[in-house]
């Protein structure tokens, strides 16, 4: 087993009772215990690390199936005991313990396994926490860490603690790790009062290494300011909701406008420094981007502040244009320029100013007039794994900001960091299109619902987002259908299956026409679709907007493994 070093009377049980559990451990076999996760296992065995690997029945079985086996044990006789067991396999040996794993980390390894049996609740909820950091940056990518542990009495002189379950699961989406698998089973001992339980995670893989390099950023690299975890999730946030924003890719390099970048990144800070006075950098000095015009924004709502939006106040627009324009100068100057590669002082992403003269009169805040300010280079497989990994990689770097604004100000309540750092477009908003399906009822023409076809004249109607608001935070005009109450409790969070989408295919461009016809509205609703939706552009037929919504419902289901609604029964 493994176990804090404080846990001396837990060692000295597993010491004084090493042939009695030896043989315990052997009369149940690898598969039967592991059987439920082994599916998981890649094809191609690798580097598997063991701990609390006991009498070596685990890792002779893994080593068995093809993997090196690296097997921890802190109990000597154990140890020993498991050593004979498993001499004859590629099975390495090593005194250690959790959480800290000293002599583990001192190898340099990664694993493509980590197998954690029987010996988290031996851990205090403070050592978990910390295991849980280290085992994550053990793992390789795509790497898979499985952790088995025990509820139940203690009737011997063992120390366990308790494990909570939803706090585990949230430790380690901060780690960026995605969660696999989850059980509940009874003991194989047919011990009535002990019961066990499966979490399985995944460290995921893009192939490129992008998601290591992500995790370096974010845990690892210096931070001076939140600058660089500023840069991080603002980038990460345009790659999962903007896709559309991208200007040019190549197999190197994607290229966006400067000015998503710039825009996305006072948002951020809006309510970090507008509206909660956040230290984001060591001792009192000011911020370069923070102007006047950047304080102006406070007469701004946060949705004022998104892509497309239109300023037709003069004085209005100037400003939000020198805001985005002050924060554009200071990402490349700084966290662009300090965020390096490992080992090197060569930047990671590249990208150039455009001198932009700045007059008042009125803006929309379109594809064309951010590019205007310059361009923003990221490396593609970067930009992609922020794309695919998104609702995993944006959590962990929140959760390191949080921590980060700690570290400058103690008294900074945690739960109050965290709510400051929510994005302000988080509210579920239908209210303007609740208006326009109104008007639209004002004409007798029949306004089917998309999902059932049932005419919303002779029904009580409810605006659903197509895409669930739950697991994919955007209140476009395109997402936004008008539907039978019934209907929209029935899909509730789950995303429409592609063929009820096909189904529903007539009726959503009927009512995209609505909007498209709509001269008050139709250039944002052409926009919000450009940057939201893949492939699609402000002179799309609504034909070509459907087919880039269907081309994101596919990224939802596979990024995110979003339930799928098969729709109403048609009677």
């Amino acid at each position: 087993m493994a176990h804090s070093q404080n846990s001396i009377s837990t060692t000295r049980y597993y010491e004084d009772n090493a042939h009695r559990l030896f043989d315990q451990y052997q009369s149940l076999s690898f598969e039967r215990i592991h059987g439920e996760w082994l599916h998981h296992l890649p094809t191609q065995p690798g580097l598997a690390l063991d701990i609390g690997a006991g009498s070596g029945r685990d890792a002779k079985a893994l080593a068995d199936r093809g993997w090196q086996v690296m097997a921890v044990e802190p109990a000597a006789k154990l140890r020993v005991l498991g050593q004979a067991y498993t001499h004859e396999r590629d099975v390495s040996w090593v005194d250690d313990t959790l959480p800290a794993l000293k002599r583990v980390r001192q190898l340099s390894q990664r694993f493509q396994l980590i197998l954690v049996s029987a010996v988290w609740m031996h851990l205090t909820p403070d050592e978990q926490q910390r295991a849980l950091r280290v085992l994550g940056s053990l793992l390789a990518p795509g790497g898979l860490l499985v952790i088995t542990y025990r509820e139940g009495s203690d009737n011997d002189e063992r120390q366990f603690h308790s494990v909570n379950m939803d706090v585990l699961d949230n430790w380690a989406r901060d780690q960026a790790m995605l969660p696999v698998q989850a059980s509940r089973d009874d003991d194989q001992l047919g011990r009535q009062d002990v019961t066990w339980h499966l979490r399985v995670f995944r460290l995921p893989d893009d192939g490129t290494g992008a998601l290591p390099l992500l995790r370096h950023i974010i845990v690892n690299d210096d931070k001076a300011s939140s600058y660089k975890l500023g840069l991080l999730r603002t980038l990460t946030r345009l790659a999962d909701s903007a896709p559309g924003i991208v200007m040019s890719r190549t197999e190197e390099w994607v290229t966006i406008p400067l000015g998503a970048v710039g825009l996305f990144w006072i948002k951020l800070y809006r309510p970090l420094l507008i509206e909660r006075y956040l230290r984001q950098a060591p001792g009192q000095k000011g911020y370069g981007f923070a102007k006047g015009d950047f304080y102006r924004l406070q007469q701004l709502s946060p949705h004022d502040l998104r892509i497309g939006a239109a300023f037709f106040d003069p004085q209005c627009a100037a400003s939000v244009m020198r805001a985005i324009r002050d924060a554009c100068q200071t990402i490349l100057k700084m966290p662009a320029h300090f965020t390096t590669w490992p080992g090197s002082q060569r930047p990671i992403f590249d990208g150039g100013y455009q001198g932009l003269r700045i007059r008042e009169q009125a803006v929309r805040l379109d594809s064309a007039t951010l590019a205007s300010f310059g361009i923003f280079r990221i490396p593609t497989s970067l930009w992609d794994s922020m794309s695919r990994y998104a609702c995993w990689v944006e959590p962990a770097i929140v959760h390191e900001w949080a921590q980060l604004m700690q570290r400058y100000d103690a008294s900074y309540d945690i739960g109050t960091l965290h709510l400051a750092l929510q994005w302000q477009e988080s509210r579920r908003d239908t209210q303007q299109v609740r208006r326009l399906v109104t008007q639209r009822l004002q004409d007798p023409a029949p306004l089917p619902c998309v999902w059932t076809r049932s005419d919303l004249h002779r029904q009580t109607y409810v605006i659903d987002h197509c895409f669930p608001w739950s697991r994919w935070n955007n209140n476009d005009f395109w997402n936004l259908l008008p539907t039978t109450e019934k209907a929209n409790q029935a899909k509730s969070d789950r995303l429409p299956a592609a063929d009820v989408m096909q189904r529903a295919k007539l009726d959503i461009l009927h009512w995209w026409q609505y909007l498209d016809d709509n001269e008050t509205i139709c250039q944002q609703f052409r926009d919000e679709a450009a940057v939201a939706l893949p492939l699609a552009s402000p002179t799309a037929s609504l034909d070509m907007i459907f087919n880039s919504a269907l081309l994101q419902r596919q990224r939802l289901k596979a990024n995110q493994q979003l339930a799928e609604w098969m729709g109403i029964a048609q009677k």
